[in-house]
């Protein structure tokens, strides 16, 4: 029990008639992977492919700066949609944390919440950032650029 959050990546396919024939292949390898063949229908057909990138457990801080940027302040453990340039934001802000701590609660604030996890700017605030960090510089240098990020948190 606890904050639990994740980052996913996700890419839409079609193969609706005016699609490509890549992107018609790609939906019906997808369907037939997923053992759905059977019961697609021929005209409109779609997938959507969503991929895990990264799990935080009581990052409390990484969840507030989803929450506040990409959500608007909203906390209901929806679907946060996340652009590419709220990743490298969050990257420099890890990196220039790690750079000078004093810069913490500034840059990035913990937050309190039922089973979130610490609010000091302690060991595990900044193991959670050097774990963030190549996480984020993994996805910037290696997503297409034609996949959307999600935010989701539990607790």
């Amino acid at each position: 029990m606890g904050l639990d959050s994740y980052l996913y990546a996700k890419k839409f396919v079609a193969s609706a008639s005016w699609e490509s024939e890549e992107e018609c292949k790609t939906v019906k390898e997808i369907a037939n992977l997923m053992g759905g063949n059977d019961f697609l229908y021929d005209d409109l057909q779609f997938a959507e492919v969503k991929l895990q990138l990264a799990h935080w457990r009581k990052a409390n801080q990484i969840h507030k700066f989803f929450v506040d940027v990409c959500g608007g302040g909203t906390d209901e453990c929806q679907d946060i949609y996340v652009d590419r340039d709220n990743l490298k934001d969050l990257l420099e802000k890890c990196e220039s944390i790690l750079e000078d701590h004093s810069k913490a609660e500034e840059l990035l604030p913990s937050q309190s919440g039922f089973f979130f996890g610490g609010t000091e700017y302690d060991e595990w605030y900044f193991a959670d950032l050097e774990r963030t960090v190549p996480i984020l510089k993994k996805i910037l240098e290696s997503a297409p650029e034609n996949w959307e990020f999600e935010y989701r948190a539990s607790w």
